[in-house]
């Protein structure tokens, strides 16, 4: 499905969105991190963003009535340009975890999938921290991958290379200048699918879940104040959900169709 976003989208309210400074005509700001993360959110061949996150917020928008605009935004200070009022909605696969709610609300989950570790291919699927000490992960910077490093791997005498994208991690990995990169499994699909990938990588297990450090899914992130703009969203995703037509949109994704969580009410 192409995305309806390189400004605008879907028709206007006829009634004020209930936010700081909005009114009917104001345009929603969807903040997503200004980098690929295919098959959720990546520029094509024409530069226009294109993903399966990018036709949920078509989706979305339209549902709910509202005019959005996608605004590209560095991940490390998406949270600074949401609660800055420079975007309205994170819409960008965040996680939606403990530590994060004290700064910003959610919309209710969109999507979950598994985290998980890759290495080199060598066979050994031995993912306790105790026998991955001495070891260097990558992690993206900012992230619940990160911190679920730091919490376990680093804990038990591993180290940690942040990167800026998601990328970057997996390019230090085929090099072998580190050791193991954790991410959603979902968006290590397309590196390990790739030649680099088949060569040199593997995944080697689904870490164990910690809700307080992995969260309970994606959702849309919003400023606390926010509520009514978060009810229409968390309205509007129901709605999806209750048509199907959220697993509709799942299904014409191959690397995604059977591999997400997904709301079905």
């Amino acid at each position: 499905m192409k995305s309806l976003f390189k400004l605008t989208a879907a028709a206007m309210l006829a009634v004020g969105l209930g936010v700081t400074g909005a009114s009917a005509q104001d345009t929603v700001k969807f903040g997503v991190a200004d980098e690929s993360y295919p098959p959720f959110s990546s520029k094509d061949a024409t530069g226009q963003w294109v993903g399966w996150e990018m036709d949920l917020m078509d989706l979305v928008c339209k549902k709910a009535g509202l005019t959005c605009e996608l605004v590209p935004t560095a991940w490390d200070g998406i949270i600074a340009s949401l609660n800055g009022k420079k975007i309205d909605v994170i819409w960008s696969s965040m996680s939606i975890t403990a530590e994060r709610k004290q700064q910003i609300d959610f919309t209710n989950m969109y999507y979950n999938g598994a985290a998980v570790l890759i290495g080199a291919k060598n066979g050994d699927l031995d993912i306790t921290p105790a026998h991955l000490s001495g070891k260097t992960f990558g992690a993206q910077v900012a992230t619940i991958h990160e911190r679920y490093v730091q919490k376990y791997f680093v804990a038990a005498g591993a180290t940690v290379k942040t990167y800026q994208t998601q990328d970057e991690a997996t390019s230090d990995l085929a090099a072998g200048r580190v050791d193991y990169v954790q991410a959603d499994a979902i968006s290590v699909d397309p590196f390990l699918a790739s030649d680099q990938g088949k060569a040199c990588c593997e995944i080697k297990g689904v870490v164990p879940d910690d809700k307080e450090v992995l969260g309970d899914g994606v959702g849309g992130g919003v400023r606390k104040e926010d509520t009514a703009l978060k009810d229409k969203l968390n309205a509007a995703i129901s709605e999806l959900a209750k048509s199907g037509e959220i697993a509709t949109l799942t299904k014409s994704y191959p690397l995604l169709d059977g591999k997400l969580i997904i709301p079905t009410m």
